[in-house]
């Protein structure tokens, strides 16, 4: 059996697809963008992007019972692999504790011209 979750508080979803999905105690969250979650806009720069994509994975992980702690993997999406170290030192002020698995990888393209996507896979 699996849950659609749906965050308030995080941007509404640009395409037919809920921000996670529950099933068998995993929360498997869809991709977040840096989106500003009252208008939809993407704020300037690879820091205010990658600051609000992981403030937006913690609103679907809070809407599904959970937090970043209980995260164990991610995968980063980057639009320039040159932002690597920037990315990172900002991720580590989120997860900073029980660090989960992760994969980066630079990409072509991402939605609505974003520079970062994160997505996530959590234990309950």
């Amino acid at each position: 059996m699996k849950k659609a979750i749906n965050a308030k508080n995080a941007p509404a979803a640009v395409g037919p697809y809920v921000h996670g999905v529950e099933a068998a105690g995993l929360i498997f969250t869809s991709g977040q963008l840096g989106l500003n979650p009252e208008d939809g806009t993407l704020p300037e720069g690879i820091e205010a992007q990658t600051h609000q994509a992981l403030k937006n994975l913690g609103a679907v992980l809070e809407a599904a019972g959970a937090g970043y702690n209980d995260v164990v993997r991610t995968m980063v999406f980057l639009d320039n692999m040159d932002d690597f170290a920037a990315v990172n030192a900002i991720y580590g002020e989120y997860f900073k504790e029980e660090l989960p698995a992760r994969s980066c990888v630079e990409v072509a393209r991402l939605p609505k011209g974003g520079l970062i996507e994160i997505e996530a896979i959590a234990a309950k």
